[in-house]
């Protein structure tokens, strides 16, 4: 049987299942709230943390969304190294691998 809980961002999903649960879980874990905490100040603590659980989730989606990296700037450090490792100037295409070691593989075509 799922249990449903509430994240501190307010939102209730699934623990067997959603990854989501199981990052705020994780999160909440070494959580402890002073003794001494009014409501207002427990309710700035949850506040504070689900933003940082939300800063995180926005940063791995914009992460995973960004799946194919492009050469912007390293395609000229890269023709450097080349330039400086076999004293000759190289011009890298934009359409090249970016895997340094897949690009130094087909530099000598470059």
């Amino acid at each position: 049987m799922a249990t449903d809980s509430t994240d501190p961002g307010g939102n209730t999903g699934d623990q067997n299942g959603d990854p989501h649960d199981a990052t705020v879980a994780a999160a909440l874990d070494g959580l402890t709230i002073p003794d001494d905490a009014d409501d207002a100040e427990a309710a700035a603590i949850a506040a504070a943390v689900a933003a940082h659980i939300r800063d995180g989730e926005a940063a791995a989606a914009a992460a995973a969304a960004n799946e194919d990296p492009d050469w912007d700037g390293k395609r000229w450090a890269f023709a450097g190294r080349i330039d400086r490792l076999s004293g000759r100037s190289i011009r890298v295409p934009a359409d090249a691998p970016t895997d340094p070691w897949t690009a130094a593989g087909r530099a000598d075509r470059f």
